[in-house]
């Protein structure tokens, strides 16, 4: 998963081995710890909202995730704030 910030929006790429997972149920997350605190991003195919708390972000993929997974869709944006955009990323290395 790779994750990109921009001001007032959040930018989610995803391979589709992790698309499979998300529709098996399993749970996506990328963090950043550090002294003191640290960052989280979390996808969840249970959630249907986006929660966010002291460096941690779950979003709620439930109610976008079939199509999301649709072959014609590169992506889909969930409503914030922020604003979350979750895009398929394929490269070759999983053809």
């Amino acid at each position: 998963m790779k994750v990109r910030f921009t001001d007032g929006r959040i930018r989610v790429r995803i391979d589709d081995l992790e698309l499979a997972a998300l529709g098996q149920g399993h749970v996506l997350r990328v963090q950043v710890p550090w002294s003191g605190g640290g960052w989280s991003l979390t996808l969840d195919p249970l959630l249907d909202r986006v929660i966010g708390d002291e460096g941690r972000l779950r979003v709620g993929v439930k109610d976008v995730l079939e199509v999301l997974d649709a072959p014609e869709r590169e992506g889909v944006t969930i409503s914030g704030p922020p604003k979350i955009s979750v895009e398929k990323d394929y490269g070759p290395q999983h053809a």
